[in-house]
């Protein structure tokens, strides 16, 4: 029941590497307002497949209902996530 941002990617992919810092903060800035959740798709192919992904790194962002509103491919930058989430209404 919270919204959730989620970022496909791989531990080893450039862009994906970028993005761990970025992940990092947002997972503690949002605790318990926004899930932000990241999955190696390399480790765990399982959900590439559930979420139809095609290239890493893949955020797909989510409704308190679990419905998908956005998905963005490739590096997405801090303020574009914090956009994202606003428009959501997570303050």
């Amino acid at each position: 029941g919270m919204v959730t941002m989620l970022d496909l990617g791989a531990d080893a992919c450039i862009p994906c590497k970028m993005m761990t810092p970025i992940i990092e903060k947002l997972e503690k800035t949002y605790q318990g307002k926004a899930a932000i959740v990241f999955i190696d798709v390399w480790k765990d192919k399982e959900p590439a497949k559930r979420f139809g992904v095609r290239a890493i790194p893949t955020q797909i962002f989510f409704d308190k209902k679990g419905k998908e509103i956005y998905r963005h491919v490739g590096f997405m930058s801090e303020s574009a996530i914090v956009d994202q989430l606003k428009s959501m209404g997570v303050s």
